[in-house]
């Protein structure tokens, strides 16, 4: 680059001034894949709504999620001891608006309008996810609001050549747009 060469910078937000809110206002910038988490049989079934599901570890297969202390269904994962993470597409907005709570749905109704099956452990899977993680609890650790809740996968599942639902900025998105 020379004297002559001008590079344009993006426009920065003014700092908020509550450390809080400015802290979600940046996370809001991180995109992140859509994951339902899945727990219970029958009528004590229910779940939530994440994006802040991860990786932790290949050799054994493990992952890690948050989970609200304040939340419905912390109780049942450490109870029953087993979990799945979903992985949804595009199609299953209304699966992820039903499991973060919105229009009221509570435990086994936010399973409407999806295909559930099973794979190792008997947690519901949805059946068309663009991945599954079936899971056994390996640790449950409280920091702060949260819960770390670290899985061990015993099984996983894939639908191929399918597109992932993202969330970013507040709103729901494809990697189309």
């Amino acid at each position: 680059m020379n004297a002559h060469t001008s590079v344009a910078s993006p426009a920065l937000a003014p700092e908020l001034p509550d450390a809080a809110l400015a802290f979600r206002a940046a996370m809001r910038k991180l995109a992140g894949a859509v994951s339902v988490l899945t727990v219970g049989v029958g009528d004590g079934r229910t779940g939530l709504t994440a994006t802040s599901v991860t990786s932790l570890s290949v050799e054994p297969p493990t992952l890690l999620i948050t989970i609200n202390r304040s939340g419905s269904s912390i109780g049942p994962v450490l109870q029953e001891r087993a979990f799945a993470i979903n992985v949804l597409r595009p199609h299953h907005q209304a699966i992820a608006d039903q499991f973060a709570g919105k229009g009221g749905l509570k435990g086994a109704e936010r399973y409407q309008g999806g295909d559930w099956t099973r794979l190792e452990t008997g947690a519901p899977v949805l059946a068309d996810a663009l991945a599954a993680f079936d899971c056994v609890l390996e640790d449950a650790i409280e920091r702060h609001s949260h819960v770390i809740v670290i899985g061990r996968v015993v099984a996983s599942r894939i639908t191929e050549s399918a597109q992932p639902l993202l969330y970013w900025a507040g709103g729901y998105r494809s990697l189309a747009d």
